[in-house]
């Protein structure tokens, strides 16, 4: 498995590389760190001094670093670039052929979705790979599963096949779940119908399907995130619903209960 991890040299992005570190560690992997110079200066003389000097910092810190990584035996690659984070994060991803993105959430205030910061969104809207958010307080050694909010669309599929590998991988116990506003006969059957796909597919998998009853999609996320402390917790970006409640309020709506849970983007 390959990840990327973009690094601001921030308390936030060291947490993700150590989280990216955990992940890895479970399974062989490699991590690629990539560190993204933005400076705009007015003199083009002035501008390249100043980024040479970043460029120094950076690779000096990055040699520290992965010194402080080699008791565990994963590979490092380290990478400098200029430009804009979210465009150099999705052209990097490409280039490596990274499998996971995972970056640092900042979230001074507590979880308020737009913890998922203008930089992060822009990269959650650049890439064609998931993102795994990681919060700053998050406890890496109390991550025992992984949960996948589902919608039962069409573009889900290729997402439940996925998360049941990286639940191999990654040897955590899988839940599904899906959160009720109103009650349907189909949704009951799907419901079944995922169990025994499950089943047949990799019976050897601890998996779980959870349904939340609730009037309010939040609501029933929050419900669901008080009793489960130690999930990643996995959604896609092609869910609307679940999109327009979080993004469309996320300047009002805090999650502060809830300021360890890793936020695993589909895209």
């Amino acid at each position: 498995m390959k990840i990327l991890v973009p690094l601001d040299f921030s308390d936030n992005s060291k947490k993700a590389l150590d989280f990216a570190v955990s992940l890895v560690i479970k399974k062989s992997g490699e991590i690629t760190i990539l560190h993204v110079i933005e400076a705009v200066y007015d003199f083009a003389a002035q501008a390249a001094i100043v980024i040479e000097g970043m460029h120094r910092d950076a690779e000096s810190y990055f040699q520290n670093l992965i010194n402080s990584y080699e008791h565990t035996g994963i590979k490092f690659e380290w990478i400098i670039k200029d430009g804009t984070v979210s465009i150099m994060t999705s052209n990097t991803a490409k280039e490596i052929n990274a499998d996971l993105i995972v970056i640092g959430a900042h979230d001074p205030e507590g979880l308020d979705f737009s913890f998922v910061g203008r930089t992060s969104t822009d990269i959650i809207k650049s890439v064609d790979r998931p993102v795994l958010l990681v919060p700053g307080n998050v406890q890496i050694k109390n991550i025992e599963k992984v949960a996948l909010a589902l919608e039962f669309s069409d573009h889900e599929e290729p997402f439940i096949e996925w998360i049941i590998h990286m639940a191999k991988v990654w040897d955590l116990r899988l839940e599904f779940l899906h959160i009720v506003l109103k009650e349907h006969f189909n949704e009951k059957l799907m419901m079944l119908g995922l169990e025994a796909y499950v089943q047949k597919k990799s019976p050897e998998l601890d998996t779980k399907l959870e349904i939340v009853h609730s009037n309010n999609l939040m609501k029933g996320l929050d419900d669901y995130l008080s009793n489960n402390e130690n999930v990643i917790l996995v959604m896609c970006h092609h869910h609307k619903n679940f999109w327009e409640e979080i993004l469309t309020k996320s300047k009002r709506i805090q999650m502060a209960n809830h300021t360890h849970v890793p936020l695993l983007i589909m895209n």
